[in-house]
């Protein structure tokens, strides 16, 4: 018989949660004290905020300013248990989840293990891009360009040079743009002063999009604004191309041509990251779990799903960002609550309230908009810096940002170009 998890039973409903992002967090702490033992698992003993990781990729902050320890959420907590440890198979005929240090049961069960990139299949893809979904994939890529740039300096051969500084973008939404405006930012404010033998005007910065604009999940008048943003910063936009190939010195586009390039960050798509052992049926055709207005399974009881992971099939999905994740999270919680004090649900089930979108492009350049209301510029900026600073975790986390935020911008600085490699043992 296999191991269980040490959990004390102590009388209550079991609600296991997999995933500490946004919606399993956030489900985990409205659920505290509600008369449910909460179970919360994740692989890592933190919660990362995601929108940022671009910046500690970039140097401009540390991983401890985005990432908060669970445990010092819940302290002094009788009724939630943390546990460090991934999940490898469901069994819900037996409510019970496999896990790498063991068995444990449920009553019920929330997936909320977020998304993965998606690569299309291609192996090639995976193999020699750079993806951004944790905060050490994040160190990596801040590695990489810093390597790679005390490596040009070695060479003499320009066009050998050129693979080390060049670097590509795949990807036009969001996270490609904000990467795209702060590898800009740093190529014109930055790098120069750290690297006054190279050339920067030898590094270029390439976002590669197949659509036929970036953005495009934001209005025409956001997406025009962000291409012009960056065509001013010097970012080389190409629109309408899909990239074919990418080899560990170069990308291989559908127009014909190569970029020669040794790094490639991978901006360009997710998918749901999900339990094994689920049966097809549980699966939309986009890969998510099909949930219905209740954020239920469609076809196993006492299992729900939250965030990324989830595709509700009466609206045709939601779009995978955090405001969903957050406010998912809320329902499920008030719906637990009115359960276990017998009050009828919500029958009128989810709803999602869209608060609008925002992207940064760079210093005083971003897009904002709710409706009709569309702001670009300087108060756009202003308001994306608010947002992030409200849903950090953390008194100190925010006033850390806030910090490196302010002297960044008054003294074109970014102080943590630190090339800090993990000891392997020989």
């Amino acid at each position: 018989m296999a191991n269980r998890i040490n959990l004390p039973e102590i009388g209550l409903k079991r609600i296991v949660i997999v995933g500490a992002g946004f919606a399993g967090l956030r489900l985990s702490m409205e659920l505290k004290g509600k008369g449910y033992q909460i179970v919360l698992i994740d692989k890592n003993n933190y919660h990362q905020f995601q929108p940022l990781y671009y910046q500690v990729a970039m140097s401009g902050l540390e991983p401890s300013s985005i990432c908060f320890p669970i445990r010092r959420i819940f302290q002094n907590r009788k009724d939630v248990f943390f546990r460090v440890c991934e999940v490898l198979e469901v069994d819900t005929n037996k409510k019970q989840l496999q896990t790498s240090l063991g068995l444990v049961n449920y009553d019920y069960l929330v997936i909320a293990t977020g998304a993965k990139n998606n690569y299309f299949g291609i192996e090639n893809f995976e193999k020699f891009s750079l993806p951004l979904k944790s905060v050490s994939e994040a160190l990596y890529i801040r590695n990489r360009i810093l390597e790679d740039f005390e490596l040009s300096l070695l060479e003499s051969e320009p066009r050998e040079r050129q693979k080390f500084l060049d670097i590509v973008i795949v990807g036009g939404g969001p996270t490609g743009v904000e990467i795209a405006g702060a590898l800009a930012e740093l190529r014109k404010h930055v790098l120069p002063k750290d690297y006054p033998e190279l050339d920067l005007k030898e590094m270029d910065i390439y976002l590669i999009q197949s659509r036929s604009r970036i953005l495009d999940a934001m209005s025409d008048k956001s997406s025009a604004t962000a291409l012009k943003n960056l065509t001013e910063f010097g970012v080389k936009v190409i629109l309408n191309t899909r990239v074919l190939d990418i080899l560990e010195d170069r990308v291989v586009l559908s127009n014909g041509s190569e970029i020669m390039t040794r790094k490639v960050i991978w901006a360009a798509g997710i998918s749901a990251s999900s339990i094994p052992g689920l049966n097809e049926s549980c699966y939309h055709k986009s890969g998510r779990l099909s949930v219905n207005d209740n954020l239920q399974l469609e076809s196993v009881n006492d299992v729900y799903a939250i965030g990324d992971v989830a595709y509700m099939t009466t609206t045709e999905g939601h779009p995978q960002v955090a405001p969903v994740a957050l406010q998912q999270a809320d329902f499920l919680a008030k719906l637990f609550i009115n359960k276990i004090k017998a009050k009828e649900t919500n029958s009128t089930g989810f709803k999602y309230m869209d608060k609008g979108s925002l992207a940064t492009i760079g210093r005083n350049k971003a897009v904002a908009e709710r409706g009709k209301l569309f702001l670009k510029g300087f108060p756009a900026w202003i308001m994306w810096l608010g947002v992030h600073i409200y849903f950090l975790i953390g008194v100190k986390n925010k006033i850390v940002v806030m910090f490196n935020w302010i002297w960044s911008y008054l003294f074109f600085d970014q102080g943590l170009r630190l090339l800090i490699k993990p000891k392997i043992k020989k």
